[in-house]
């Protein structure tokens, strides 16, 4: 071999040697998934939505990446891009319930309550112990009118977890709306026992109508 080829292949090897080096400090879209994650816990949407790109850029049959995706653009208000990725997320995986949940907040949101609360029903059919959907849902059928079926939810969501302060608030709200007003105050004072901070002017409309402070 003559000392020209010797040192083809010694640059060869060279080469071969940082292919090798570059591979294994290429990030995994687990590791840009994760980073994603911690980026959205420190409250960064930017950088988030940048890691879960590079997460679905590499593993676009993830439905993960895009349902986390899309609920950093939801919290951005972008709610058109985030009904886009909780979409994707449920053509692959029809089985997450987290993402016809959050595509029915992203379409309230956007102003749509009859496909949220579509959205929702999906999420109980899938998960029927979703209290935080029924609750959702409560919410939407007392928007509508609808207080039987609002009532209904709310119950619900309290049987699953009876210490749902938002379901007694909400419950409460549409009791006022019946003109039930004790138990609207019960609901109130179940609300307050559990951490639930009450809207001031919902107090001070109850206080009035109902003729008590408390």
């Amino acid at each position: 071999m003559s000392h020209r080829n010797s040192g083809i292949m010694v640059f060869v090897l060279i080469g071969l040697l940082f292919l090798g080096i570059s591979s294994v400090y290429a990030e995994t879209a687990e590791e840009y998934y994760n980073k994603g994650n911690a980026s959205a816990n420190q409250g960064n949407l930017i950088q988030a939505i940048s890691e879960y790109t590079k997460s679905i850029e590499i593993d676009p049959n993830n439905a993960e990446p895009y349902y986390t995706r899309g609920g950093a653009y939801r919290l951005q208000g972008n709610f058109s891009q985030a009904i886009s990725d909780f979409t994707k997320a449920i053509e692959i995986n029809p089985n997450l319930a987290e993402a016809y949940y959050n595509r029915g907040i992203a379409y309230y949101d956007q102003g749509n309550p009859s496909q949220a609360k579509d959205d929702y029903s999906k999420a109980i059919e899938i998960n029927p112990e979703y209290a935080d959907a029924y609750c959702n849902r409560g919410v939407v059928y007392t928007g509508q009118g609808d207080f039987t079926e609002a009532i209904s939810d709310f119950n619900k969501a309290l049987e699953i977890n009876p210490g749902y302060s938002g379901a007694y608030y909400n419950r409460a709200v549409v009791y006022f709306g019946k003109k039930d007003f004790d138990r609207a105050w019960e609901d109130v004072h179940k609300a307050e026992g559990s951490g639930h901070t009450i809207n001031t002017e919902f107090l001070a409309a109850l206080k009035q109508a109902s003729g008590r402070d408390k």
